[in-house]
């Protein structure tokens, strides 16, 4: 790791641990399911048909584009908030299309906790351990 990433997380209160967390965790799911997107275009776009998704071809490219680069964009930490925005308003659709049509875990379990974790990083940023951290610091002039 990073000297400045160790020195940002001891200087800083827990949270800062926890936005790291939630981070990491929130950009692998939304990497895989948005690269998911992408490999099983077909099946994708079906469901999107079933939960009558407007245009569902062109959204699942949409919403796959935004999962994939949002989902990377957390992992490291770069427009953080933004980025929480857009995904957690793309998590609350999902609640309301797939969790109202299907239900199930990943619609009504797993949904529901990204969205947590998007709200989350929204209120608190990506932390020192981010690009974002480490970009605001150096115009701050901190080490």
């Amino acid at each position: 790791m990073h000297r400045w990433m160790i020195q940002g997380l001891q200087r800083r209160p827990k949270w800062e641990l926890l936005a790291l967390f939630a981070r990491l965790a929130a950009g692998v799911a939304f990497v895989g399911f948005g690269l998911g997107k992408f490999l099983r275009h077909e099946s994708e776009r079906d469901a999107f048909e079933r939960y009558e998704i407007p245009f569902p071809d062109t959204a699942t490219y949409l919403i796959g584009g935004l999962e994939l680069i949002g989902g990377v964009a957390l992992l490291l930490g770069l427009f953080v908030r933004p980025f929480a925005f857009l995904l957690a308003c793309n998590m609350i659709g999902a609640i309301i299309t797939a969790g109202r049509t299907e239900g199930g875990p990943v619609h009504l379990l797993l949904a529901p906790t990204l969205l947590a974790a998007t709200l989350f990083l929204l209120w608190a940023g990506g932390g020192t351990a981010s690009l974002d951290g480490r970009l605001a610091s150096r115009r701050t002039g901190a080490a």
